[in-house]
């Protein structure tokens, strides 16, 4: 078994690093403070054309992994930048998988290399405020009217919405009432992001400033029958098949946040003098550091594991899930333990571990909770009986 990156996947961390090296902590501090998209940032990753890293070679794209767009989404948020350099990128890597492998070779061509090269940007719309993790539960509905269709509805924590242009919006179809099952009658949407009838209002929240997260009102959306993806009915379908590499790609960005939080404790620690000692030269600060060090490593063994049975066509559910659980708790514990190393000045935002503790607790929370992984854990790994 053979533990060693390849070249290329060791070329993409250099090249992807040599980027975020040009984006200091200032720059993200600064953008934390002020809430303005880190469009530099945002625009460099463009022009090296990473957008595309997982998307076809046909329509522009690197044509490769999962494993690779995680270790690039690992090397981006380790960088500083957090999730405010993760999440300005983070849907064009996996939320076009349903046009990738559902939409036809015409809305293909059309769309997926305005995504790559930034001529549009995309936001998602299938959380709402009613539903939340129950999807089943959604009410936004898309109406048939004449050659396409009419939405209305409401959806919450839209990430970018407020400077997209496309949005990937799943609805129902045909109403809840009429299903066998409550996921059945949804369909899948990519289309404009048409402001005369969607009211976009920005969710003021604790952490990721710099990427706007928002409540959307959708009055009368009029949407083409050709910007269904695949069939109607069938939208939930589709989502799933983007949801394991969506959390293969979060717990590699909470492992990117952990290990920077943790190099930034290590550092102070070897540095910080009290009582005639490096503060490191204490086992009570040693070893907490030393139990983060070996909880990121497992995370990071795990999505790799993931995102290795992703890319080999193997059953990766289990693992992605898994991964995820393992990174968000094991990101969150090094930054909290980072902000403790450091003490009082671990609260002051000069040193940035803060940004980084409030950041690391998105992975925590989205896009799925850490009950509702060990539910699935349970059900599927232990053969428990379905507990909700």
């Amino acid at each position: 078994m053979n533990f060693e990156l390849t070249q290329d996947q060791k070329s993409i961390i250099e090249g992807v690093g040599a980027i975020v090296a040009r984006f200091d902590d200032d720059y993200w501090l600064g953008l934390d403070t002020s809430g303005a998209f880190p469009e530099a940032f945002y625009d460099a990753m463009v022009d090296g054309r990473w957008l595309g890293i997982a998307m076809p070679e046909s329509v522009g794209g690197a044509g490769l992994g999962v494993t690779e767009a995680a270790l690039m989404m690992r090397t981006v948020a380790g960088a500083g930048g957090g999730m405010a350099a993760a999440s300005a990128i983070h849907m064009n890597i996996f939320g076009p998988h349903p046009i990738v492998v559902y939409g036809t070779e015409e809305q293909r061509t059309e769309w997926l290399p305005a995504l790559i090269e930034g001529r549009n940007t995309c936001c998602f719309g299938v959380t709402e405020p009613d539903a939340g993790l129950d999807t089943g539960n959604i009410a936004t509905f898309a109406r048939r009217q004449g050659n396409g269709y009419q939405i209305s509805g409401r959806k919450i924590w839209t990430s970018t919405a407020q400077r997209a242009d496309k949005i990937l919006l799943l609805v129902r179809t045909t109403p809840k009432g009429q299903c066998k099952h409550s996921t059945d009658g949804l369909s899948l949407f990519y289309t404009d992001l048409d402001r005369t009838r969607v009211e976009i209002r920005e969710i003021a929240k604790m952490g990721r400033k710099a990427v706007d997260s928002n409540m959307l009102f959708i009055d009368g959306l009029d949407v083409p029958a050709n910007h269904l993806i695949g069939e109607e009915g069938k939208g939930f379908e589709y989502l799933l098949h983007g949801l394991n590499p969506e959390r293969i790609l979060v717990a590699a960005e909470a492992v990117g946040i952990g290990r920077s939080a943790l190099n930034r404790a290590a550092s102070y620690a070897g540095e910080r003098v009290v009582f005639g000692r490096p503060i490191g030269q204490n086992q009570a600060v040693q070893h907490p550091l030393a139990q983060c060090w070996a909880e990121l490593e497992a995370a990071e063994m795990m999505f790799l594991r993931a995102a290795w049975a992703y890319d080999a066509g193997a059953p990766a559910g289990l693992h992605a899930n898994a991964a995820k659980y393992l990174a968000a708790e094991a990101g969150y514990k090094a930054a909290e333990q980072a902000v403790l190393t450091l003490g009082g000045m671990g609260y002051a935002k000069e040193f940035h571990v803060e940004r980084l503790m409030r950041e690391a607790m998105i992975p925590r929370l989205a896009p799925v909770s850490a009950q509702m992984i060990l539910c699935y854990i349970a059900e599927r790994a232990l053969n428990l009986p379905k507990s909700y």
